[in-house]
């Protein structure tokens, strides 16, 4: 394993079929195309196409919602509170990723790295509960489906707008990674404009250009800026996880990157700063143009409901405002199922290439594609047929809590396995000179994930201890606790595991230090190159 050597490095073409593709650890191909197929993989994407996946996949429709069901929790003061507290968090945990992943940029990143520096029974754990917490993803952005094109029309069922797009879906996650890596860029451009146009409306809206009324800060002042107190707030953490979730996707997309090493760093400086003005931006502007107790706003008991835009552009006037909205919100979501179908499916052939999940998954055509991990994950997403037997609200709900409780424990495990490569790379006697990206603020920020994580999973569902006992809520909020720690447990005494010696943990393979890859050259890109190709370069490099 490690730095593939003369005889691992095989022609596709010579490849008969899917199966045949290398797919285990350490064996290196080339796709028709040229690029580099690593561990079944192909290494296709490039800087710009990095930055601009996981910005699209965590920018997704439910954001639009989600703005307003944050508000409605904790009042726009203390959802702004939380989603900073979590933008934070998740700095840290992006540079704790951005040295892991830099240095070995392997396929299921840090749920792989866990094996090697924690348990292999971690490795386990971490899998299952990062794969399915990305089904709950894709599950809940089906139901953001139905809820959004039911404000159009309540004459096609929730269940058959799922059914629709579920099918849609499941085409496009199947192409090639380069053509997915083109479309995700495209869409997520699309996003940023309108965010950027989100932003501008609520300026018009709140200083009254339109609707005639200027609004400024009076919804902080009535009905208040912050709701619910630390209930609100316990609900509000888990919504901005789940929304902030997808940003580590960027230490999935390593193994698939044509020059990790050069590109990962950049993108994941860039892509942070970016969601979190995004993210702030549109729960700052939700919060100046509606009020908390807005009835329209999505809570667990809406059968459809309205983002806050909607709402205060109707209330400026414009009774035809959701439908601008809509056509928003829907193209938005073309990205972001699709990104959650990428990053479930990898996960799952990251299990199944280590040997924690069934070898079937971890097949992959001659152009690296994981068809059975990418059907069988899509299926999964069909959770959100759930929204037959109860309101779409409340199914939204439900897989927010287990996506947000996931993700905390995802990110908690994100800061451990830090602290245990650091600790043997210096054990081993290695110099911290050699590490291509060194995380801020290390060991402070590691634990800084580690401990917030851990206490934000068990607050999470605070709310089913207040006005009585709820045993279905409890169970949601909760499972992924019991869930993970079985696993863990399980694995462990099955396959009889020991928490790994730092002298003996693993600091060669997947290093990928001399992957074969055409390198652009910067001197012919110059020449004569267009103004708009300078103008993207400069903003998406």
């Amino acid at each position: 394993m490690g730095i593939p050597s003369a005889e691992e490095i095989v022609d596709v073409k010579a490849l008969t079929s899917p199966g045949d593709v290398p797919s285990q650890k350490g064996e290196v191909a080339h796709a028709s195309n040229g690029n580099v197929i690593d561990d079944g993989l192909q290494r296709g994407l490039k800087n710009r196409h990095l930055q601009m996946i996981a910005f699209g996949g965590v920018v997704g429709a439910s954001i639009w919602y989600g703005t307003g069901s944050a508000i409605s929790y904790s009042g726009p003061v203390g959802a702004l509170i939380c989603f900073f507290i979590i933008g934070v968090d998740v700095f840290f945990v992006m540079q704790s990723l951005g040295e892991m992943s830099t240095l070995f940029p392997v396929q299921g990143a840090f749920i792989e790295l866990a094996g090697r520096f924690v348990d292999p029974a971690l490795a386990f754990s971490l899998g299952v509960n990062y794969w399915y917490l990305w089904v709950t993803n894709i599950a809940n952005d089906y139901n953001n489906i139905s809820l959004i094109m039911g404000l159009w029309t309540d004459a096609v069922p929730s269940y058959a707008w799922i059914l629709i797009f579920w099918v849609g879906f499941q085409c496009t996650s199947l192409l090639g990674i380069v053509v997915y890596g083109e479309m995700e860029f495209w869409l997520a451009c699309w996003k940023l404009i309108c965010v950027v146009g989100g932003f501008l409306v609520a300026i018009l809206i709140n200083t009254g250009a339109v609707g005639g009324e200027y609004v400024g800060f009076r919804y902080w002042r009535d009905p208040g800026a912050i709701a619910n107190g630390i209930n609100g707030f316990g609900k509000t953490f888990v919504l901005a996880a789940v929304y902030y979730s997808g940003t580590e996707m960027l230490a999935l997309t390593a193994a698939e990157s044509r020059n990790p090493k050069k590109d990962l760093p950049k993108a994941i400086r860039q892509t942070f700063w970016r969601i979190l003005v995004i993210f702030l931006g549109l729960v700052f502007f939700a919060g100046i143009i509606v009020p908390y107790n807005e009835s329209s706003l999505l809570t667990a008991t809406s059968k459809s409901a309205q983002s806050p835009w909607t709402v205060a552009l109707v209330r400026a006037g414009w009774a035809g405002g959701g439908n601008l909205v809509n056509v928003v919100m829907i193209t938005a979501q073309l990205s972001s199922v699709n990104s959650a179908i990428y990053v479930a499916s990898r996960s799952l052939v990251a299990l199944a290439v280590n040997g924690r999940a069934p070898a079937f998954f971890a097949r992959t055509t001659t152009n690296g594609v994981p068809v059975n991990a990418i059907v069988f994950s899509n299926a999964l997403g069909l959770i959100a047929l759930l929204n037959i037997a109860a309101t779409p609200g409340k199914v939204f709900t439900y897989l927010i809590s287990i996506s947000g409780a996931a993700t905390f424990v995802a990110w908690a495990f994100v800061g451990v396995t830090h602290l245990r490569l650091r600790r043997a790379w210096v054990r081993q006697g290695r110099s911290l000179d050699e590490l291509p990206y060194k995380a801020f603020l290390y060991p402070y920020g590691a634990w800084f994930v580690v401990l917030l994580n851990l206490f934000l999973v068990f607050i999470s569902g605070y709310e089913v201890f207040v006005g009585g006992f709820a045993a279905v809520d409890f169970v949601f909020s909760y499972v992924v606790i019991a869930i993970f720690t079985i696993l863990y447990f399980g694995w462990k005494f099955v396959k009889g595991t020991k928490i790994i010696s730092l002298a003996e943990a693993d600091l060669v393979s997947g290093r990928r230090d001399n992957l074969a890859q055409p390198v652009d050259s910067p001197l012919v890109e110059k020449a004569g190159t267009p103004w708009y190709i300078v103008v993207k370069r400069f903003i998406f490099s």
